[in-house]
């Protein structure tokens, strides 16, 4: 991570915070809608319970009434008569006095003789079906379903005189509707909603139409464990749901299914949330002020100890500094200054040495370079003073006289170049090719260097730079290439092209290549490797003359075969040179 050490503290505090805070809602959440679930998985087990207790009490009821009447002496007498018709009607009022919603007679061999009910969907051929199955199963109660109807039944038979001694006359059977009254009840009882199902198909239920409409299209998948509560989504409404068997063994299943919305029981996470959201984002931000007060104060001393790092780099030992207390930190600054006062110290007896053992190298340089030249302008100056000499022999030694002055010159320059200002340089537009033959002619002007041969190939590139330091450059270029290669055998190419970064030149030579002992300080002052002359300055006048002229140059290759050095061109003057 980069950037200021107070920053990396409120972004990693920030961060922090956010990461705690929502991990804390995760969790809070979490133990929320569990406790909320079990929470509405406890009330509908009691709500279960309660209906069983319920349902206990209906069953007794109906059973007490089914006794009751089976024991009236008038009904018995309406059964003597064996009639139907006349059973049918003498039994509405007995049906009457039951209060039940399905009442029902049959006779000895289990033949309905008499059936009213409260809705009269209730086929007769149904009800004759029922009672023989449950004759098969010799029962006291059913459940029985016709007619998009559910009801509970008791039977009770009838006999003439005592139930152990009498004779039997028939069956009596009551029977409570499931319906949406009872289903009210149930629901007000248990704080649910409640659906009845006769297998696949609802019966009763105080969902909405919607929900009930998308209950009855789950099937018979929809019952659930009486103990354990199961999940459904009715119309985009979550529910926990627990169903409870009212006829074990039955098939198809009757069963209650008990609904308790889920998302209703969890609305209240909602502000939960907002709140946790709310609190954590006050913590972020008051951690945050905390910690730029706190950050700071420790930071600002070490803002000033880097600044003062930054201006130890740019040469500036005069930076003030601020020893504050008596803490790491404080004697981490006081350590710097006195590291950089040591530091200042080295480098002024450093320059000072350096200064002494450049000119002593220099000097000796400068004189060893010139002694030859100069013996030879006095020898040959000795023999233009005598008399008895031809004017052949006048001219060669006055143009062997000419060459040590040039010698001379050339090596004066270097010196001058060496220490020359950069803005002395007047760039302009001008042709590389111009630059590169005017420096061949100069090198060929050499009369030992004239048998070597020396071309150029590339394109006609103009650039922006001062035509006289180019050609400086390339002739010190050239005069080490031509005392690298042999005379009889030295080939040079020069070749030059465009490229996007600027112009490349490159000097390539056949010599044996630069030597490892200068490999890595070749562009360094006064460094040679087997040359009778020179002061060592040319390649340090070459790299100080490119980075003048805003380019770069470099070894690219040497070895047994030969050297390229590559000179790169910038295409625009550089904004820091005149023009």
């Amino acid at each position: 991570m980069k950037g200021k050490l107070r920053t990396k503290f409120l972004l990693s505090l920030a961060l922090t915070s956010a990461l705690l805070t929502w991990a804390t809602l995760l969790f809070v959440r979490h133990r929320v809608l569990l406790h909320v679930r079990e929470e509405i998985a406890d009330s509908l087990r009691n709500s279960v319970v309660t209906f069983q207790s319920l349902q206990q009490r209906r069953e007794s009821a109906l059973q007490r009434s089914a006794a009751l009447l089976a024991s009236l002496p008038p009904l018995k007498a309406v059964m003597t008569s064996q009639h139907e018709a006349t059973i049918q009607d003498a039994s509405a009022e007995f049906w009457r006095l039951s209060d039940a919603e399905l009442f029902l007679l049959a006779d000895r061999s289990g033949k309905v003789v008499a059936l009213h009910s409260s809705e009269p969907r209730f086929p007769r051929n149904d009800a004759q079906e029922l009672l023989r199955h449950f004759l098969d199963k010799q029962e006291t109660r059913d459940w029985w379903y016709g007619g998009g109807q559910l009801f509970e039944v008791a039977f009770q038979p009838i006999y003439f005189g005592s139930p152990t001694e009498g004779t039997p006359l028939g069956i009596l059977a009551v029977g409570y509707k499931v319906d949406e009254r009872l289903a009210e009840d149930v629901s007000r009882v248990s704080s649910s909603r409640v659906a009845f199902r006769y297998g696949p198909m609802l019966v009763v239920s105080t969902l909405s139409a919607a929900q009930q409409t998308e209950l009855a299209r789950h099937g018979e998948h929809s019952t659930a464990s009486a103990s354990i509560p199961g999940e459904i989504e009715l119309d985009g409404e979550r529910f926990l749901r627990m169903s409870v068997d009212l006829a074990p063994g039955e098939s198809p299943p009757i069963t209650l299914s008990v609904f308790r919305s889920f998302d209703q029981a969890t609305a209240f996470l909602q502000s939960l949330n907002r709140w946790i959201v709310a609190i954590g984002l006050a913590a972020v931000l008051a951690g945050s002020i905390l910690i730029y007060v706190i950050s700071t104060t420790f930071t600002r001393p070490l803002a000033d100890l880097v600044q003062g790092v930054h201006a130890l780099q740019k040469g500036d030992y005069t930076y003030p500094l601020r020893v504050r207390g008596n803490d790491e930190l404080s004697e981490l600054t006081a350590a710097f200054q006195r590291m950089r006062d040591a530091l200042q110290k080295s480098q002024h007896e450093l320059l000072h040495a350096e200064r002494l053992a450049t000119i002593g190298r220099m000097a000796s340089t400068i004189s060893h370079d010139l002694r030859h030249p100069l013996t030879a302008i006095l020898a040959y100056a000795e023999f233009l003073s005598e008399g008895n000499i031809s004017s052949a022999q006048r001219q060669d030694f006055y143009q062997e006289i000419r060459l040590a002055v040039n010698r001379m010159n050339e090596e004066i320059s270097s010196l001058l170049g060496f220490s020359r200002d950069p803005d002395a340089s007047r760039p302009q537009l001008s042709s590389v090719r111009d630059a590169v033959e005017r420096s061949i002619q100069t090198v060929h002007a050499r009369p030992e260097f004239r048998g070597i041969a020396i071309t150029y190939s590339g394109e006609d590139c103009d650039a922006w730079f001062d035509p006289h330091q180019l050609e400086r450059v390339l002739n010190n270029l050239l005069f080490n290439a031509c005392e690298a290669v042999r005379p009889d055998s030295g080939n040079i190419l020069i070749s030059a092209r465009r490229t996007s970064s600027g112009i490349e030149l490159r000097v390539a030579d056949n010599g044996a290549g630069v030597p490892d002992a200068i490999r890595e300080t070749l562009f360094q002052p006064f460094v040679s490797y087997g040359k009778e002359s020179g002061t060592g300055l040319g390649l340090t006048v070459v790299y100080k003359t490119m980075q003048d002229l805003g380019g770069e140059v470099c070894v690219e290759s040497t070895g047994p075969s030969g050297s390229v050095f590559k000179l790169t061109l910038p295409l625009r003057v550089p904004a820091d040179q005149p023009t």
